[in-house]
């Protein structure tokens, strides 16, 4: 549901513009405030998770999120939906660090790789899920859906939640207030500049706020290495060299999954005049590839070296991308587009478990909240930068094509004759700034090294709890 609200709410945009009576400026704040109030808390509540439990803080965001998406299908303006946005973005930031903390504490480190297999395929998979979901809602019926389809799903995950799932112990770790304070600070700058960048011609005060919250964050380090209490960012979880690395990659893989998007769907549904439906489906066999794969990738990461399953997954990725970037024509048939889309699947479904479980393996249990907090941060700032990259390259190439950036603001449809081949040309040298951005994550994942010892002890709640919930989760 996390994932997939980061791409579902695209397709629906010119639905919401024409029911709420909006611009292009306000559909872009449906999302915007999303990742907002979701990148911004989720530091502090990877750590909430290790000070409260993450079964609680997991079920106390899931009934946010839940709630939030049903006020977001009620939404009878567009400040109603962004306010209800905001609230889910918030209930997301709670949700996602305890996913993998509670993995990370239940399964001992040579059998983590199974679960973080099935995790790593449900957070692959849902990015690409949810342009092709929301455009079968919204066909049928009608943009409200996007959100109303949340809560069947977040009530039963409740319940599941609740039944299968342990309580594991907490610590009771010192809250780092001022720390809180100014990494919300840093973050806020940082990600709003971002974002919003496009919107506002990149100018002065745009780079004001990114250059500031740098600033800020740079600040937060320094506090956060010299503070005499316990930290909210232990500085200590990246000399785990692993953790360090596989935080570059995740970065560059949240910025390629986000950056490849829009350049792909500008080009299927303007170039190529398709339905978002029928766009979405082209796309379909990447989803399909990292669901087929999961299980056989889960197997693998507790029997190699942990370097190898990413290497070969940011060389798929990346190769797909360079490929489907060379043969992005007006007049390209389907299927020559599905085979580089099946060459990133295969990249997709490799990367993901396989650098969630190198994150976490060396970590602490005593900071495994804070260390996925980390981890999803970096995913998620990653996912801005290339949100923010790529729409200001595309108008940028359309510039140097001769066209109108005008057309990188959302508006996709069908396009006069003349300009179908200089925007496609635009639109395919725009794909390559992911497929290079995938590089950084080989690289990183060349340098990983391999896990200690895996026979350190697992930090579990209780023999009967373990008897009663770790099998049902391992299966």
């Amino acid at each position: 549901m996390i994932l997939l609200d980061l791409t579902i709410v695209a397709v629906a945009n010119p639905a919401i513009m024409a029911d709420l009576h909006t611009d292009i400026s306000g559909v872009v704040w449906v999302t915007s405030a999303y990742l907002l109030t979701f990148a911004v808390p989720l530091l502090v509540a990877g750590r909430l998770g290790d000070k409260i439990g993450p079964k609680r803080i997991y079920l106390t965001g899931l009934t946010v999120f839940t709630l939030a998406s049903l006020w977001c299908g009620l939404s009878g303006s567009i400040g109603m939906l962004i306010a209800a946005r905001a609230v889910q973005g918030l209930g997301a930031a709670m949700m996602s660090p305890q996913t993998m903390a509670v993995i990370t504490r239940i399964f001992p480190p040579a059998k983590r790789g199974q679960a973080m297999g099935a995790w790593g395929a449900v957070a692959g998979v849902a990015t690409l899920v949810g342009p092709l979901a929301g455009g079968v809602l919204v066909d049928g019926f009608g943009w409200e859906w996007i959100f109303f389809i949340n809560v069947p799903v977040g009530v039963l995950a409740f319940v599941l939640a609740l039944r299968f799932v342990p309580e594991l112990p907490t610590r009771d770790h010192r809250f780092d207030i001022p720390g809180v304070v100014i990494s919300a600070v840093g973050l806020f700058l940082l990600v709003f500049g971002l974002q919003e960048g496009n919107r506002y011609d990149w100018s002065a005060g745009i780079w004001t706020m990114i250059v500031g919250g740098l600033v800020v964050l740079v600040g937060f380090v320094v506090y956060e290495a010299r503070s005499s209490h316990e930290p909210l960012v232990p500085l200590v979880l990246f000399r785990v060299r692993n953790f360090s690395l596989a935080n570059i990659a995740i970065m560059a893989m949240g910025a390629a999954v986000t950056g490849l998007m829009l350049p792909g769907f500008f080009y299927l549904e303007a170039v190529q005049e398709m339905s978002p439906t029928r766009a979405a489906l082209v796309f379909a066999p990447m989803a399909v590839m990292s669901m087929v794969l999961a299980p056989v990738v889960g197997r693998l990461i507790d029997q190699m070296h942990p370097r190898y399953l990413p290497m070969i997954g940011f060389a798929c990725f990346s190769g797909g991308l360079f490929w489907l970037s060379a043969i992005m024509a007006v007049d390209t048939p389907v299927w020559q587009l599905v085979l580089p889309i099946m060459l990133m699947g295969i990249g997709n479904a490799c990367v993901w478990p396989s650098l969630g479980a190198t994150a976490t393996h060396d970590l602490p249990v005593t900071d495994a909240g804070a260390g996925s907090g980390i981890y999803n941060t970096t995913r998620q700032v990653g996912s801005v930068l290339g949100s923010a990259a790529i729409g200001a390259l595309i108008t940028a190439r359309l510039a140097a094509h001769g066209l109108s950036g005008g057309a990188s603001e959302g508006q996709a449809g069908p396009l006069p004759e003349f300009v179908r081949k200089p925007f496609a040309e635009a639109l395919a040298e725009s794909m390559l700034l992911p497929a290079s951005v995938l590089l950084i994550g080989l690289v990183a994942s060349v340098l990983f090294v391999r896990h200690r010892s895996s026979s350190r002890p697992v930090d579990r709640p209780s023999s009967q709890e373990v008897a009663a919930a770790s099998p049902r989760l391992a299966g």
